[in-house]
């Protein structure tokens, strides 16, 4: 059977741990990295790391995803909400409330599986790309759009991941120790690109210390103004406000590649400045996307909020907490709402 690839992106993890490997940077969640997370909790105190999975609101953001959309679960037309039970069994007094969603995954804070973002690349070094995703997974073959998969895959769900998928992270758990640094204690809610030079300060400023295996968790006060705007949010606003990741910038790139962290988790949309930042070099319209995601396997988080959490962790000079954050474990997805609980 002919390999999926015999050349690798330059600096990518392809391969390191396993020629079917689909969990990437979280193979480095070991269970004593678990383990170290667990003794960073001293006192139980739990946050919740989500926003309202109806924020931010709109469609403004991105025009493909759309706010959730509930209603009671049907039969025969008959909605099951404030139902009746004694319509279908005699005598009885219970009243039943059934519901079901219409939810884009990536519409509120969220985890990208490493299906979510692929490139065309050279796989055998013939001069041929082909579009594939981490570890060589291809698209069409592994990853299904709407043109059909192999033979027996039901035609009332034709695409998704064979490979890849956000199940893949649900299985691994998704717990460890977090870092986190508070760049909105630096800037407030000034618009700040910031590349590894700025990044490597915040880390002396606020004692951040990083190691293999962590999940780095990022605040920029974008989300705190996502829950003012409460629904409505003011696009120019937001796209001229807080601190991002210049995600092209190479001197980052290569941090994120030598710290061997696990996942990088952020309060903002895209992780990453979108546009990117103009380079001679530019080959993608989401540089650390394409690392993190295409090279590294190396998932990433956004729309989390987390200014409780900086708070508290701020007036008690910590940045270390226990993090879980499982998503949903839904075959084939690309990404996943998820609900995470930092504990001290």
């Amino acid at each position: 059977m002919m390999k999926r690839w015999t050349h690798r992106p330059e600096g990518s993890t392809w391969g390191d741990f396993g020629e079917d490997d689909q969990l990437g940077r979280l193979n480095l969640v070991t269970p004593e990295q678990v383990l170290k997370g667990i003794r960073c909790v001293k006192e139980g105190k739990v946050f919740s790391l989500s926003l309202p999975l109806d924020l931010p609101g709109g469609s403004q953001l991105n025009p493909r995803r759309h706010p959730p959309r509930l209603r009671g679960t049907r039969l025969n037309e008959t909605a099951y909400m404030n139902f009746p039970m004694h319509q279908n069994v005699d005598g009885v007094i219970d009243v039943l409330s059934d519901d079901e969603v219409y939810l884009s995954l990536q519409y509120s804070t969220q985890w990208d599986a490493l299906a979510h973002v692929g490139a065309f690349f050279d796989v055998y070094g013939d001069g041929n790309p082909v579009k594939v995703y981490y570890n060589g997974y291809r698209a069409g073959t592994d990853i299904l759009d709407e043109k059909g998969g192999p033979q027996g895959k039901s035609p009332e769900n034709p695409v998704g991941a064979q490979k890849l998928g956000i199940e893949n992270l649900a299985v691994n758990g998704m717990q460890g120790r977090a870092v986190l640094v508070d760049l909105h204690r630096i800037y407030g809610n000034e618009r700040k690109v910031v590349g590894q030079k700025e990044l490597q300060q915040a880390f002396a400023a606020q004692n951040v210390t990083v190691e293999p295996g962590d999940m780095l968790v990022i605040r920029t006060g974008f989300a705190e103004l996502v829950v003012e705007m409460d629904g409505k949010p003011d696009i120019e606003r937001l796209s001229n406000s807080c601190a991002v990741l210049d995600g092209g910038d190479p001197e980052l790139q290569q941090w994120i590649i030598d710290s061997n962290i696990a996942a990088i988790c952020a309060d903002n949309y895209a992780v990453e400045a979108y546009p990117a930042v103009p380079r001679e070099d530019n080959q993608s319209a989401l540089p650390l996307h394409h690392l993190c995601l295409f090279k590294l396997g190396l998932p990433l988080a956004e729309l989390w909020y987390l200014k409780d959490l900086a708070d508290y962790l701020a007036a008690h000079e910590r940045n270390q907490f226990l993090l879980t954050a499982p998503p949903l474990r839904l075959p084939g997805a690309v990404g996943s709402p998820v609900t995470p609980i930092a504990t001290v």
